[in-house]
């Protein structure tokens, strides 16, 4: 078996499958492998060999984009996926942060890198004929270098939910560990279909769904995520199975539900971080399995949800996965609950999720070590997100550290009100998160967005509330913003310090205040 991405791909180059459908046209397995051979040749004949051989992708979810991931692996350098949707010096920043020495981009793309600050990197638009003569001469590929198994694949920032981005090195083991346990699960073949459509420089489309392709054979179907056209995209692909990250099937469930939505190709959808609710039901919905679990751009805490999970959980951690106190370095003892279910030791029983074994398959951040040693203390990985465990060990999220709200004197965690939040039938979408006390510590404020055709009153919301008898008074949100739409990273992950931004003065949407045991318009 294969221990590199770079060897599974040669393995795939005289394969007559279909690797890309699109509508740009369709690759067999040898034509995409070869045009990425091309492409490696050229672009090695272009770089420094004394430097980092680095080449970054601005690019969408297209057949160039699939080239080029294909291109670096065979070509034994790291490709670095540059978020498209960064703007201005963040996205110069990105790009010499990763020292790059090519940046590849189309047409789309190509306006964003106006009047940056780029340095020496070479700027290639692969849609031109100067790109493609280049490639049509080119000789054979010789490789960079026979990578190991440990060796960056690709160079993935983070999503920055919660700061500047960072490069991650992900290791060429874990891209195989991911794509052989998902084919295996979900009994991926060269028949099935992976619909693309979250952002391939991202660590979410790689991990679960392009490694599915590359591990089973199954053909690629990259798009750009649309929620009212998503119907119309599974059908036309045929795409049996699809990855997911953040809240694109909230998106989906937001629009109009049509009689025949279960008749369609799709069986299983693979990600992280929906609701219970949304979970249950997509798979309704589309008649198909939803298939949700955990797992850090890091690649160093993985959680997956196994049949019993209870509600609100996500499921059980590998070997190694906890959840300690950062203070004392010590593991958390399990969360305490009342009669109605009520979290009764959140000072406890709150810490952070950790992997005690180590790194796991973390590498490192790229170019970072103050930003790894952060992330690697004591001899464990500390992946940021906030947690608790049940007796059982059954584990549940509880926000980011940012996440931490002191009200009247005590620690609330902002997920645990999130999932009271979303039992609300309207509710679409939901943000809590704290804002500053006129006096001392924070208060709870919430950011809602409702499901088309929806509404609430603010005495309809105090009658919710009132009803959920796991809700302690004090995690009432004193603030409460109807939205029109909470603003989101490229791979559909709230963000949080926006909205902390904006305080209850600012923002779009109609606003409530809590005053006397009722919800007022301000």
């Amino acid at each position: 078996m294969a221990d590199t991405v770079q060897q599974a791909l040669r393995e795939r180059l005289a394969d007559d499958t279909t690797a890309i459908v699109h509508d740009t046209g369709t690759w067999t397995w040898r034509e995409h492998l070869a045009h990425a051979s091309a492409q490696a040749s050229v672009l090695l004949s272009l770089v420094d060999r004394d430097r980092p051989v680095h080449v970054g992708a601005l690019l969408g979810n297209t057949p160039d984009m699939l080239h080029a991931i294909a291109a670096a692996a065979l070509g034994g350098f790291p490709l670095v996926g540059i978020n498209n949707t960064r703007r201005g010096d963040g996205l110069a920043r990105d790009i010499r942060r990763a020292d790059c020495q090519i940046l590849l981009t189309d047409p789309e793309h190509l306006p964003l890198l106006d009047g940056l600050e780029l340095g020496d990197v070479r700027v290639v638009d692969v849609s031109s004929p100067e790109w493609a003569d280049l490639v049509a001469r080119t000789g054979d590929l010789e490789p960079f270098r026979e990578v190991e198994a440990m060796d960056p694949f690709m160079l993935i920032f983070t999503s920055g939910t919660s700061g500047d981005p960072k490069p991650v090195r992900l290791a060429h083991i874990m891209v195989l560990f991911a794509g052989n346990n998902l084919v295996d699960r979900f009994s991926i073949t060269t028949d099935d279909v992976a619909y693309l459509s979250m952002p391939l420089f991202h660590s979410n489309a790689i991990l679960a769904g392009w490694c599915v392709s590359l591990c089973s054979g199954a053909t690629m179907a990259p798009a750009t995520f649309s929620a009212s056209n998503f119907v119309h995209d599974i059908r036309r692909y045929g795409a049996t199975y699809m990855n997911y990250v953040g809240k694109p099937l909230a998106y989906v469930l937001a629009t109009p539900a049509q009689p025949d939505d279960a008749d369609n190709p799709l069986r299983v959808a693979f990600g992280n971080e929906a609701t219970d609710r949304d979970i249950a039901e997509f798979a309704e919905r589309f008649a198909c399995t939803v298939w949700d679990g955990f797992g850090s751009t890091e690649s160093a805490v993985i959680i997956t949800r196994d049949d019993g999970t209870p509600p609100g959980s996500i499921g059980r951690g590998l070997p190694g996965v906890a959840v300690y106190d950062a203070g004392t370095v010590t593991q958390c003892p399990p969360a305490e609950f009342d009669a109605h279910g009520a979290l009764l030791n959140a000072d406890k029983a709150i810490g952070e999720l950790v992997n005690t074994q180590g790194a796991g398959f973390f590498s490192g951040y790229y170019n970072d070590r103050e930003a790894t040693d952060e992330r690697l203390r004591h001899g464990m990985f500390w992946s940021g997100d906030l947690a608790y465990t049940d007796a059982d060990g059954w584990i549940y999220l509880a926000g980011r550290t940012a996440d931490w709200m002191r009200v009247d004197g005590e620690n609330l965690a902002a997920a645990p009100i999130e999932r009271i939040l979303q039992r609300l039938p309207q509710l679409s979408r939901v943000a809590v998160y704290g804002v500053p006390d006129e006096h001392v510590g924070d208060q709870v404020m919430a950011a809602l967005v409702l499901r088309d055709g929806t509404t609430l009153t603010p005495d309809e919301f105090t009658e919710f509330l009132c009803a959920q008898a796991d809700l302690s008074p004090k995690a009432w949100p004193r603030y409460v913003r109807i939205a029109p739409d909470l603003p989101i990273t490229a791979t559909n992950k709230i963000l949080k310090r926006e909205l902390k931004a904006q305080g209850p003065t600012r923002g779009d949407g109609v606003l409530w205040k809590h005053r006397g045991g009722r919800y007022e318009p301000v």
